[in-house]
């Protein structure tokens, strides 16, 4: 029997409302994930990925940030509807984040045990030490070593690599079913980004929880993800399980990043970059976002924004060309 999905974001829009216009941040943003799956979600910085992740966790402040349209479904139950009282016992405890940078997640100030015990002890009805003897085995869990004596440490005397799996421990510290990692390897070397990748794919079995992993790194999709969304100015651009994307990627800002990434048997070629820049979200181009980029960008991308659509089976596109070829077709 399939699972039912954990997670679900349906419609999502969440826009900012400053002085120099309305920042569409995310518009129009649906997926679903089920318990023990990786979904990726991938674009460009300012495509609207960690906002999505931050809308879910309703950690958008208000104003200027306001979730304007949408749904996020968690085991059924709507989390815009609920009180900020209920999204506090939810927020840490069933779903967990791990942000993009630990070194302003992290209070510098306190040590790494009280800021342990304190989120433990928030969501769990349990001593000090239970909680001390908690956050022992959570760092153990995720390779500190001499976690006990670690715990009296401040977060400017980890490496990065340390920091960030102190983070995870802090995600993990309440057994979450969803857990969001935000860039999670983003600040740390090679050597250091395949052990939290490993780490995380681990603990993920181990506990069976969903992962949605936010990137912009093709390359940690291709290892630790089952789906993956592509996102570009606030939308999805294409979906599908990822090796269908990589095999046959459809859309032209796929096709984009799919150029930038190093081959070893091109070692003397220039990798391809996408011109242009990202369209301004507060003055967004009529027609396709992405037109004034595309090399493939037909007259009519510059007047219609065309519909986010299953053009073959699990594969979503949201693309002019696929819908030219089938007016052909038919």
């Amino acid at each position: 029997m399939e699972q039912e999905p954990i997670l679900q974001v349906e419609n999502l829009h969440t826009h900012f409302f400053t002085k120099s216009g309305v920042v569409k941040a995310v518009d129009g943003v649906s997926f679903d994930i089920k318990p023990g799956e990786t979904l990726g979600i991938v674009g460009e910085s300012g495509s609207g990925k960690s906002i999505t992740a931050m809308s879910i966790m309703r950690l958008i402040k208000d104003p200027p940030g306001k979730i304007v349209d949408g749904r996020v479904l968690f085991k059924g139950e709507n989390l815009l509807e609920k009180s900020k009282k209920e999204m506090r016992s939810i927020r840490g405890n069933q779903i967990s984040m791990v942000f993009q940078d630990p070194m302003t997640s992290l209070n510098p100030v306190f040590t790494v045990e009280k800021q342990m015990v304190e989120t433990i002890q928030t969501h769990r009805k349990v001593s000090k030490k239970e909680a001390i003897d908690r956050a022992v085995e959570l760092l153990d869990l995720v390779g500190i070593p001499s976690a006990r004596s670690r715990l009296k440490s401040y977060p400017h005397e980890f490496s990065g690599g340390m920091r960030q799996r102190v983070m995870i421990a802090l995600a993990l510290s309440c057994d979450p079913e969803v857990l969001i990692a935000d860039e999670p390897t983003t600040a740390l070397d090679v050597t250091i980004q395949a052990q939290i990748l490993e780490l995380l794919e681990r603990l993920q079995k181990e506990l069976g929880m969903a992962i949605v992993m936010i990137t912009h790194d093709l390359g940690v999709v291709a290892e630790v993800c089952d789906r993956v969304m592509v996102m570009y100015a606030g939308k999805p651009v294409e979906f599908s399980e990822v090796t269908e994307l990589f095999d046959h990627p459809k859309h032209p800002y796929t096709w984009g990043l799919m150029s930038s990434i190093p081959q070893i048997k091109n070692r003397q070629d220039r990798l391809e970059a996408i011109s242009g820049l990202p369209p301004d979200l507060r003055d967004l181009p009529q027609g396709c976002s992405f037109a004034p980029r595309c090399k493939h960008a037909m007259d009519k991308c510059h007047e219609v924004d065309p519909a986010f659509r299953e053009h073959i089976p699990a594969h979503h596109v949201r693309c002019l060309l696929y819908e030219e070829k089938e007016e052909v077709t038919t």
